[in-house]
Formats: structure tokens, C-alpha cells, sequence
């Protein structure tokens, strides 16, 4: 018995997707050509979709599990679940309008749009907001490049997709609110069988080994033994550094984890302290 995971065929979404399988040691190969692709090693079984179809192949049951952006699932309102919020392909749902109506906007606030034409491609969810705010819009349902709908005059402001904003601003437009924040979620029908559960447990339980080495090194010193407890106080470690003495006397090697992010911060710090012949080394998986 094999799971039927649903992934986007191509995008960012997908790259992260297939990165992801790989690393949690789900060796899969990707076909145009093929739309439904085996595991080799793993019970499982990818399905490529649009990424629009994937909700409703899974509230049907065509796939037990989905790897989808949440504005998807969102916007489709499919009878399927989210089993896990994957941290990673984040982006957000914004409205945006033309740079020279921002006057216009900051004296009306959200009244602005009553009346205006909005292009879109998430009718769903914008009309969801709208009438949350009791505002009342035309909403102009667009495909692609929604955001040169105000320049070409198809619409007076839009709601989309914003990442970094740089196609917004050069489009001159100016983003104003944001109704939702989105990543990639892990969704499930609600009706897997017991076997298939249990192998989504193992699944879930390889992406969080993963994800928890993430951004994250492992690093051996030597110290000085009498400041082991300063240096353990700056390192975050899991629960505390491991600690081992040397055959020279008055010296420790001491093992850690650090976050990437504070990595150089640290090292400062403990090279103060008399740290040496420091060693730093990547971390492909993490059990916690």
C-alpha cells in the first residue's frame, strides 16, 4: 500500500517540495511526462498537479495528501485538513494600489475600494474579506500578471500574491493591506486508512528531522575547563553543550549546536573566553 502525495509540477513550491523528499531520504524522479512517479525506496507516490487541482484531489481522495501553498487551499475551500505548516515558499496576500491614488487612500482608509474595480486572482478570498469589512468592490478575475491590470486600465487596484514587492513597485503600485499570510502546508483528506497514517507519521517524522537541522552547525572546541560554565551559558545548545575533558590538564572539548544566524556573534564571544581549534560541521538531520 503506497501514499499518493499530490505536488505542484513546477515553481518554487515544487523545487523545495522534491528538495525536501529528498533530504528526508524519499528518493523520487521528476517527469513532465509522467504524472503519477513511485518512491523507490519509500511507500509512496507522487502525483503532479496544477497546483490549483491539488485541494480538490485531495478532499476526493485522488490523493491522500497534498503539498500545496495555503493561499491555494485557502481560496478553493476544499473538505480536506491541514495536517502540517511546512516553513518554507511564504508569501502574502495583499491589496495594492497606484502610487498617485495613496492620498486618496490614507484619508478613506479600507473605504477606498467601495465601488473600485479590483483584479484578481483569488476571488474567493477577497470576497471573503470584502464582506468581513462590509465593503462592496467589482471583483475582475485575472490569470497571470494581475499586477499590470491598473497600468493597461482593466482595473483601479489589485489583490495578489507579494513576495519581496519589487513587481509591485515596478508597476508603481503601492501595497496597502494584507489580508493573509500564506506558506506551504502539508493537507490531508480526512479519511486515511490506519496503514496510511502511519506512514504519513513516518513522513512527518522524517520532515521534522530536516527541518530541525535547518540553518543549524555543529561545533567541537577546546576550553580552557574553568570557563566551561561561561561558555555554556553563551551557547544555546539543546539542552547544554556536551563536555568532555583532555588528556592536557586543565582543558575540555566542548559540543554544541548554533544557529547559522548568531553563528560568527558566538564564536566571538567564545574565543574570548580562550576557545580553540574550534571545528564546525554541517548537520543534515536532527532528532529531537
Amino acid at each position: 500500500m503506497n501514499l499518493r502525495i499530490a505536488v505542484q509540477t513546477k515553481g518554487r513550491l515544487f523545487e523545495e517540495t522534491m528538495t525536501m523528499l529528498s533530504e528526508s531520504s524519499i528518493k523520487v524522479e521528476s517527469s513532465k511526462r509522467t504524472l503519477l512517479v513511485p518512491a523507490k525506496n519509500f511507500p509512496v507516490e507522487i502525483l503532479y498537479l496544477r497546483d490549483d487541482d491539488i485541494p480538490q484531489a485531495v478532499a476526493s481522495g485522488i490523493a491522500d495528501v497534498g503539498i500545496v501553498g495555503e493561499n491555494e487551499f485557502e481560496e478553493r475551500q476544499e473538505n480536506a485538513e491541514i495536517i502540517k505548516r511546512l516553513d518554507f515558499s511564504k508569501c502574502r496576500l495583499s491589496l495594492a494600489i497606484p502610487e498617485v491614488k495613496m492620498p486618496d487612500y490614507i484619508a478613506q482608509g479600507l473605504k477606498w475600494f467601495n465601488g473600485k474595480k479590483i483584479a484578481t486572482s483569488y476571488p474567493g478570498i477577497l470576497k471573503r474579506f470584502l464582506d468581513k469589512n462590509q465593503l462592496t468592490a467589482d471583483i475582475h478575475v485575472i490569470t497571470g500578471s494581475v499586477e499590470i491590470a491598473p497600468g493597461i486600465g482593466l482595473a483601479d487596484c489589485i489583490f495578489d500574491i507579494v513576495s519581496s514587492g519589487s513587481t509591485l513597485v515596478s508597476n508603481n503600485l503601492k501595497e496597502v493591506e494584507i489580508v493573509m499570510q500564506s506558506e506551504a502546508v502539508l493537507i490531508g483528506n480526512k479519511g486515511l486508512t490506519a496503514e496510511k497514517k502511519a506512514i504519513l507519521d513516518e513522513i512527518l517524522f522524517r520532515f521534522d528531522s530536516y527541518k530541525n537541522a535547518e540553518g543549524k552547525k555543529y561545533i567541537v572546541l577546546n576550553i580552557p575547563t574553568n570557563k566551561i560554565k561561561e561558555a555554556s551559558e553563551i551557547l544555546p545548545g539543546m539542552k547544554a553543550p556536551t563536555v568532555t575533558p583532555l588528556e592536557t590538564e586543565g582543558w575540555s572539548s566542548l559540543a554544541s549546536v548554533l544557529e547559522e544566524k548568531h553563528f560568527w556573534e558566538i564564536i566571538g564571544k567564545l574565543k574570548q573566553l580562550g576557545a580553540e581549534s574550534i571545528l564546525v560541521m554541517p548537520i543534515e538531520k536532527m532528532i529531537l
